[in-house]
């Protein structure tokens, strides 16, 4: 298994970052949050997980190994696979997903693509106890939200007077409490429709 890589960040897109590793680039899947904290030309170190199936071999990455860790916990429940548990932690950063286990919360697991009633109701049955207690990990200055969503827009290639009319366009959505993937999201959709 890759645990981590470390290296230049060679290329950015809206999934995935390619990492030069002494002269090789390994193309890592990752969350817009992920993302949003990478700086292209920058040095990088990402947690993986690499997933091995019959016709494919992915590495996924994250920012740190809480994330990587709740990423490969979810997949032991039934009907979730590496995309599911992608998207689990795009829109519920690991706290919050533990949150959302252990209290049974369904509609806060319902908000992932991918996952329907029934589906929130087997990943909290077979996951409540083994998820941990949920412990804050961070808390944000009211403007680095806006500093992480407009650097990510500019890494993947927006101008900055657009990166930061997004940042405008969600900050409503900041002041009620949205992560930084969950607003470069809402960002890249509000730039999409323009």
């Amino acid at each position: 298994m890759i645990a981590f890589v470390r290296g230049r960040v060679a290329a950015l897109n809206l999934n995935a970052a390619v990492l030069d590793v002494g002269g090789v680039g390994y193309q890592v899947l990752c969350t817009p949050g992920t993302i949003a904290g990478l700086r292209l030309g920058a040095e990088a170190e990402l947690a993986t997980s690499m997933v091995v199936r019959e016709d494919s071999q992915t590495l996924y990455g994250f920012s740190d190994t809480d994330e990587r860790d709740m990423f490969e916990l979810v997949q032991t429940a039934s009907g979730v696979g590496p995309k599911v548990a992608q998207a689990m932690l795009a829109v519920l950063p690991p706290d919050r997903l533990r949150t959302a286990i252990a209290g049974a919360d369904h509609n806060a697991l319902m908000a992932v693509p991918g996952i329907g009633r029934k589906g929130a109701e087997r990943i909290i049955l077979e996951l409540k106890d083994r998820v941990g207690p949920a412990v804050s990990i961070t808390t944000r200055s009211v403007g680095v939200w806006r500093d992480q969503v407009r650097d990510a827009l500019q890494g993947l290639g927006w101008s900055t007077r657009d990166a930061d009319a997004a940042a405008d366009a969600v900050a409503p959505d900041a002041e009620a409490g949205a992560d930084v993937p969950t607003l470069l999201r809402m960002a890249l959709q509000s730039l999409a429709r323009t």
